[in-house]
């Protein structure tokens, strides 16, 4: 393709708000004026609000154009409107770091899958949606994805284990696939001194199904000295989670703590037992990374995507039995924590946000 000289991504989903999709576009787009400043860098984000908080970070702005696409995602809107505002900034490349890529924008584009989740995750149970409301989404989202992989000139995925899902639905986009591993804040690899280890369990992240956080929940009465604290800025399947706590009479053992910042995330991690990853699919499993980087052992399941990203700087369980959750709890509490926790650390000084914008851009420049 000719040279490269403006290039835009869609930052609607950045920030916090947005997990760990909202830290990866976060992440991204404040390295890349830097790695390649050349570039005339067009930014749209959803409202000025939004904007600033990028702004925020930087004592001198950065050389980008932030333009403002009040858009929201995963609406109609987003595949009527939103074209026209990328088509106005005659870009050379937009970069869209999720599968909703407008369908009838036109010009020259690369994708970030993050995973096919629900092209494995079919059903009511998979939403708090009428029926037919999921069911027109569902349609809709294996319509937009496909277009979207067809359409790219690159896609972005974090793991091989994601790449060889995306080839197994989408064998024809083989060759186009870059594996840009995520990575974690320098907040996390600092020290911290805990007040008290406390026989604490946190999970951090969403609690939709295939989260599978139901697992732990049962679990807990068979751990009476533990308490679980579920920290996350989103609510859906919350009213869910909590009438199970109240079901299985576990309520003075789960905490539901809310969003936390990256501080204050790391003293919890400080004063914990261990990270649960209990997830039945994921697309790579970030905060385990910022756990092992904090020096807090981490439980997950034994699926492909964290024995790939993990490595041995986990314990594992199978996801599907409750008693083998709870012989992982148990065998931590036999574990040398200092070796368990080195091979944790080892782990996440694998993985490195700068390493990841720096193999974006080279994809860039292969588009």
């Amino acid at each position: 393709m000719p040279k490269l000289v403006r290039i835009g991504i869609d930052c609607r989903l950045s920030g916090s708000t947005h997990a760990g999709i909202g830290r990866y576009i976060e992440e991204l787009i404040l390295r890349l004026p830097e790695v390649a400043p050349q570039i005339e860098w067009v930014f749209f984000f959803f409202d000025q609000k939004q904007a600033n908080e990028y702004l925020n970070h930087f004592k001198t702005p950065p050389k980008v154009k932030i333009s403002l696409a009040p858009i929201k995602h995963y609406s109609l809107a987003e595949q009527t409107k939103l074209p026209e505002i990328f088509s106005q900034e005659n870009l050379d490349l937009l970069h869209v770091p999720h599968f909703n890529v407008p369908i009838f924008y036109g010009g020259p584009l690369v994708v970030t899958i993050h995973d096919l989740l629900w092209h494995e995750f079919i059903g009511l149970k998979a939403t708090t949606l009428n029926p037919l409301i999921y069911f027109a989404k569902y349609l809709a989202y294996r319509i937009i994805t496909h277009t979207s992989i067809s359409k790219a000139k690159k896609i972005f995925v974090p793991a091989e284990t994601i790449k060889d899902v995306v080839n197994k639905y989408y064998p024809f986009a083989k060759n186009k696939i870059i594996v840009t591993p995520e990575g974690f804040s320098a907040t996390f690899s600092k020290p911290h001194t805990p007040k008290q280890k406390e026989k604490k369990l946190i999970y951090l992240g969403s609690l939709y199904p295939h989260k599978n956080i139901k697992l732990v929940l049962k679990a807990l009465p068979y751990l009476p000295d533990y308490k679980l604290q579920l920290i996350g800025a989103r609510n859906i399947f919350q009213d869910q989670t909590r009438q199970l706590v109240k079901k299985l009479g576990i309520e003075n053992q789960v905490e539901f703590a809310g969003y936390l910042n990256d501080e204050k995330l790391k003293i919890e991690f400080a004063n914990a037992s261990a990270l649960v990853q209990p997830s039945l699919s994921e697309g790579f499993g970030l905060t385990g990374i910022e756990a092992m980087a904090s020096g807090l052992p981490v439980l997950a399941s034994d699926i492909p995507i964290f024995k790939e990203i993990y490595g041995d700087g986990a314990l594992y369980f199978d996801p599907k039995l409750t008693m083998s959750f709870v012989d992982s709890v148990k065998t931590l509490e036999k574990t040398n924590l200092e070796m368990q926790i080195s091979k944790g650390r080892l782990v996440a000084l694998k993985y490195s946000w700068d390493k990841m914008t720096e193999l974006t851009w080279q994809g860039y420049q292969q588009s």
